[in-house]
């Protein structure tokens, strides 16, 4: 039977955060056949999370006991996942229902696909929501088609916390990277530079607001300039590999 599933990079203090997301996974409904299972990986040296998870019976849950941060705390997650996709699930935001329906079955009608990236609303501290307008077409995307948008932006035209991708193709570029601010992106340049993928235009996640989101942190935003560059630097690195080798 196949099996999704759902990959969450948590801390301590997002303890009310994660059981919504727990819930907005409880209430997936999947395709028939289809089981999923949701793994949370919690970073730092004061793990508290566990008894979150544990009211999920379909999910499972281990500690770093240290700071990693958060793409190695991804990457571990994604040692630890049995499905043959995943679903990247941020501990703040939340599914709408039908939402991994809605992946999977963009990949089964387009097989030679790695990735799917889904449509998102932000979701406001008042819980109104606040729809924004797509970046790129939706439907399928050839290798490389995002390489001049990266070049000039230094990101990507979809959001890399709604993705669903093939287990593989993450861990054969070295899974989530060591980049400051980015390194959701950087990873998914590589994905999108090697392999095709898809854009729903459904919306099927809702993108959280909150005094506490990291990204809300003054000092996150020190080293943008210097993440961006390194998202542009991965993108040309690989095109031109890419050229030597013979690829288009």
């Amino acid at each position: 039977m196949p099996l999704l599933s759902v990959l969450t990079a948590a801390h301590a203090g997002r303890a009310e955060l994660l059981a919504e997301a727990g819930n907005s996974v409880a209430a997936q409904a999947l395709p028939a056949g289809w089981e999923l299972e949701w793994v949370v990986q919690e970073d730092g040296v004061a793990p508290e999370l566990e008894r979150v998870v544990k009211q999920f019976p379909f999910a499972r849950h281990a500690a770093n006991q240290e700071q990693l941060g958060i793409a190695m705390t991804r990457n571990v997650a994604l040692s630890r996942i049995d499905g043959s996709l995943v679903h990247v699930l941020d501990s703040d935001d939340l599914l709408l229902p039908g939402a991994l329906k809605v992946a999977i079955a963009a990949f089964e009608q387009h097989p030679e696909v790695h990735w799917v990236a889904a449509q998102a609303d932000d979701l406001l501290p008042d819980g109104t929501r606040r729809s924004f307008a797509l970046e790129w077409p939706a439907g399928l995307v050839a290798p490389g088609a995002f390489g001049p948008y990266v070049e000039e932006r230094g990101e990507l035209p979809v959001h890399c916390a709604g993705l669903t991708l093939r287990p593989g193709i993450v861990r054969a570029v070295g899974g989530w990277t060591a980049n400051p601010r980015s390194e959701d992106t950087a990873m998914m340049v590589a994905v999108a530079e090697l392999t095709p993928g898809y854009i729903t235009p459904e919306v099927t996640w809702l993108h959280r607001w909150h005094d506490t989101q990291t990204t809300g942190d003054g000092a996150w935003r020190s080293l943008l300039a210097e993440s961006a560059l390194m998202v542009r630097q991965r993108s040309a690195a690989l095109k031109e590999f890419q050229s030597s080798q013979g690829g288009e």
